[in-house]
């Protein structure tokens, strides 16, 4: 019987990461929801080393063999092995994906998951390369929370957030393609819910991970300027807007520190006052420019309608004017469904049939758009 190796991810021959990091690099930090590494490997037996760290918000990682899903859990801190499958044939070629559940932590800056390598008695083989490659930029909704638990739990835990059950990994998944994910649940791309300016993705995009924060994260490179040019990406979907439209009936935010003020107003009526809802479309336009900056061959999808539809015209006249000004034609806003009392999932957000629907939704006009293209329509 083969005996069991250790070997680090510099001597594994073949494998594959999916999510941002820094090609290469060795322990491997997984900073995103949907950031995972993939391998193939005969075999009996195989254990990922990992090391795991939080102070307040537990690490969650699911993992699938050959395409099919076989375990979600909740991580202990500390540095172990976890068993992946054992006592299985040693001559076939296993496909093992290892998948971080959870979000990047704004809340708790120990929070993070690191892959040391494996531990297996089999033989590393090459990890096939996808037909697409895709980014989705987003919010809780990106995030998964809702995707997990009971309609009546209420809890922010990251026990109810998961990419296993969220629309990017079924559009990932049906369309054959890698996907990179940035998502922080409460954030928008002007403010926060609550208002609040500094919670917003786009101030945090080109950072390698901006959404990390701490002297554990920043020793991984989290705080790092990401390089754009290492990957090409096919199809950017940016679902962003619902915290936006939550900020338009909070108070106004006040900064603890300099006493400044940030508000988001509603007139009488009911209706956006006008200079700032130009404020929030001003935002997606200067949003829409850094996109395209650093994926200047992407097709821009800009999502929006999974907890309603406050923002969509607006959105729209945004994306509509970006294109017009800049001559950028290679965009598109798409409405999804809203979530409905059948749909719901925990946390009052959409819950998994509320993400197959708006999946469906996105991969049926992807596979129009990519038909298209390859066909010179």
């Amino acid at each position: 019987m083969p005996e069991i190796k250790n070997y680090t991810l510099q001597d594994v021959p073949h494998y594959k990461v999916h999510g941002r990091a820094i090609p290469g690099v060795c322990p491997l930090p997984l900073f995103f929801n949907g950031s995972a590494v993939e391998v193939n490997v005969s075999g009996s037996e195989l254990w990922v080393d990992i090391e795991v760290h939080y102070h307040v918000h537990e690490m969650w990682i699911a993992y699938e063999i050959n395409g099919a899903f076989m375990s979600r859990q909740m991580l202990m801190p500390g540095r172990y092995t976890l068993c992946l499958f054992r006592g299985m044939g040693e001559d076939a070629v296993k496909n093992v994906r290892f998948t971080r559940e959870l979000q990047a932590m704004t809340e708790d800056e120990d929070c993070c998951l690191v892959v040391h390598g494996f531990q297996s008695d089999g033989i590393f083989y090459p990890v096939p390369a996808k037909k697409y490659t895709l980014e989705f930029v987003g919010d809780s909704i990106t995030s998964g929370e809702g995707t997990y638990g009971a309609r009546e739990d209420t809890d922010w835990v990251p026990m109810y957030m998961g990419y296993s059950r969220n629309y990017a990994k079924i559009v990932t998944e049906a369309l054959d393609a890698d996907a990179y994910l940035i998502s922080q649940g409460g954030w928008g791309v002007l403010s926060g819910w609550d208002a609040d300016p500094h919670h917003n993705i786009p101030s945090r995009y080109e950072a390698l991970c901006g959404l990390c924060y701490g002297p554990l994260n920043e020793q991984l490179g989290a705080f790092a300027p990401y390089d754009f040019t290492a990957r090409t990406i096919d199809a950017l979907i940016v679902n962003l807007g619902t915290n936006d439209a939550s900020a338009f009936v909070q108070p106004a935010w006040t900064d603890p520190v300099t006493g400044e003020t940030f508000e988001q107003r509603m007139n009488p009526d009911g209706t956006f006052q006008e200079d700032d809802l130009h404020r929030f479309q001003d935002a997606v336009v200067s949003f829409l420019k850094m996109l395209r900056r650093h994926n200047p061959q992407a097709h821009i999808v800009w999502c929006y309608g999974m907890l309603g539809y406050d923002l969509s015209l607006a959105i729209n006249d945004a994306v509509n004017q970006y294109s017009r000004v800049s001559g950028d034609h290679n965009i598109i806003f798409l409405q999804l469904p809203d979530t409905t009392v059948k749909t719901v999932g925990s946390h009052e957000h959409p819950g998994e049939k509320s993400h197959r629907r708006a999946a469906q939704v996105i991969l049926e006009y992807l596979q129009k758009f990519f038909g298209q293209t390859r066909q010179g329509i």
